[in-house]
């Protein structure tokens, strides 16, 4: 037998290849073009949002161009960026894909929350024990000027009756308001509006505004136009410098905060109150309680959970507090916070060692009260 028979026969005797190795092949190969496939479309999009940012950041052109091109390739990169993810996780066997999508999608917030908020705490808690350049590690010498200083010792006596007035008053006359606007038959949105209309100011404008109230010019500089002064003056008084009055000024700056918040309590507190069943009410009115004894016996502890999350949230707010001091007296005549020093340390007076350690005992104060509320939270939900 020649060559060429013996290879035809060769070929004709082969068995043919059987279906399942077949199917096993043609598997591997999907499977192959979907790996590639999932990883591909990510990746490069991330490759073209990385050539644009840095395209956007060296070119020369013009500011229009370059913000057209920032809206087309970053929405529709974050777009492609979660399309491609989405497409690796629907390539999972069925029984992980619901698994793993809620990490794929909140994956990118996570890396965002790291990169902004996580990193740059360790970071300062790292300069905390460092010197005012960076440089050489100094220990605790930072906190122990924390809290040694008469400045820093001031910010904090005032910090603290910051944190005890501001969330007593707001929230008292608050819920006062509230109680009054529930029982307005016309115009409570209205009452309502006016009284919550200074939280539409920010704190630097409603600074500017009070600036006026409590304005004071010495013998010789001018008449006087500041609010306060004007009225002392028409009824016999000496006009008198307000924010230079320690230890009172204090107690002036905190009024803006009052004002600023009174209307943030109340409407919180008045949603509250709404949602107090009416059959309580009813009741003991039948029972014979006075309005009062509602107030106290029913309606206060019914709201007892707002009236505690509106309160942290103004501890909170009044620990940053900075703008307001910061516009009235530039944290002179005794007026300084924690975070009005922090911030002079940190840009004002060069010393990034004590401005971070002032930074972490201000997160550190914040904590406790974080904590208050996951645990209030946890318990209205094991209610519920």
């Amino acid at each position: 037998m020649d060559d060429n028979q013996s290879g035809k026969g060769l070929l004709t005797s082969d068995k043919p290849v059987p279906k399942d190795e077949l199917d096993r092949a043609s598997g591997i190969l999907v499977v192959l073009y979907r790996i590639i496939a999932s990883l591909a479309v990510p990746v490069v999009s991330f490759i073209i949002l990385w050539l644009t940012f840095n395209w956007l950041r060296d070119s020369d052109a013009s500011r229009a161009l370059q913000v057209v091109v920032a809206i087309v390739v970053g929405v529709g990169g974050v777009f492609a960026l979660f399309w491609g993810m989405d497409f690796v996780v629907n390539q999972l066997p069925e029984r992980l894909r619901e698994h793993v999508r809620p990490f794929v999608f909140v994956g990118p917030a996570l890396v965002i929350l790291s990169v902004y908020l996580v990193y740059p705490a360790i970071n300062t808690l790292i300069i905390s024990f460092k010197d005012k350049s960076q440089e050489a590690w100094v220990g605790l010498d930072n906190y122990g000027f924390v809290f040694t200083d008469d400045a820093m010792l001031r910010s904090i006596r005032n910090t603290v009756l910051w944190i005890i007035i501001v969330p007593l008053i707001s929230v008292g006359v608050g819920l006062a308001f509230a109680t009054l606007a529930d029982r307005l038959r016309r115009g409570e949105a209205v009452a309502k509006s006016l009284i919550f209309l200074p939280m539409a100011i920010s704190f630097v404008g409603a600074s500017i505004v009070w600036r006026f109230i409590y304005s004071f010019r010495p013998e010789g500089f001018g008449e006087q136009i500041g609010l306060l002064n004007g009225a002392l003056i028409q009824l016999g008084g000496e006009p008198r410098a307000w924010l230079s009055w320690d230890p009172w000024n204090n107690l002036f700056l905190m009024v803006i905060m009052i004002w600023l918040q009174t209307g943030f309590a109340m409407v919180i507190l008045s949603a509250a109150i709404k949602a107090v069943p009416d059959d309580f009410l009813e009741a003991a009115r039948i029972d014979g309680a006075s309005e009062l004894q509602i107030f106290w016996r029913i309606i206060i502890p019914s709201i007892m959970s707002s009236i505690v999350v509106v309160s942290t949230t103004m501890v909170i707010s009044v620990l940053k507090i900075f703008d307001i001091v910061w516009v009235m007296t530039g944290g002179e005549t005794g007026t300084e916070v924690i975070a009005e020093r922090m911030v002079r340390w940190f840009f004002r007076n060069d010393h990034d060692g004590r401005g971070a350690a002032i930074a972490v005992v201000l997160f550190i104060a914040i904590i406790p009260i974080m904590l208050l509320n996951v645990r209030r939270f946890r318990a209205e939900e094991a209610i519920r």
